[in-house]
């Protein structure tokens, strides 16, 4: 793992926690890994050749690297976890729940 796996997952939260106001916190984050996922395949057409050179499909089956996979699964995972722990999440919710029925039986 290098820097720029830390770099991608903090650029993707960043652009994740701008896109969510207007189209939600799963969107927001499918939306910036599709541009990563993107990027590293359009990095591939280009070690192949370039696109006039290869085939259709030919920067998402060759050249991937684990590198390259961590381009992309740093900022999925990064935006996933976002997803799952901000405020109004089903996860939220449940330890907000919990710590709420914990305070309410603790008082007399």
């Amino acid at each position: 793992m290098n820097i720029t796996h830390l770099e991608h997952a903090i650029i993707a939260v960043a652009f994740q926690c701008l896109l969510w106001p207007l189209v939600g916190r799963w969107v927001g984050g499918s939306l910036i890994v599709a541009v990563f996922l993107g990027r590293e395949i359009a990095q591939h057409e280009y070690a192949g050749g370039g696109p006039n050179h290869v085939a259709y499909l030919y920067g998402l089956f060759h050249h991937w690297s684990l590198d390259s996979s961590f381009d992309v699964l740093s900022p999925a995972v990064a935006c996933a976890v976002l997803a799952l722990i901000a405020p109004g999440s089903p996860v939220w919710q449940t330890l907000k729940g919990r710590r709420t029925n914990s305070v309410s039986r603790s008082q007399p």
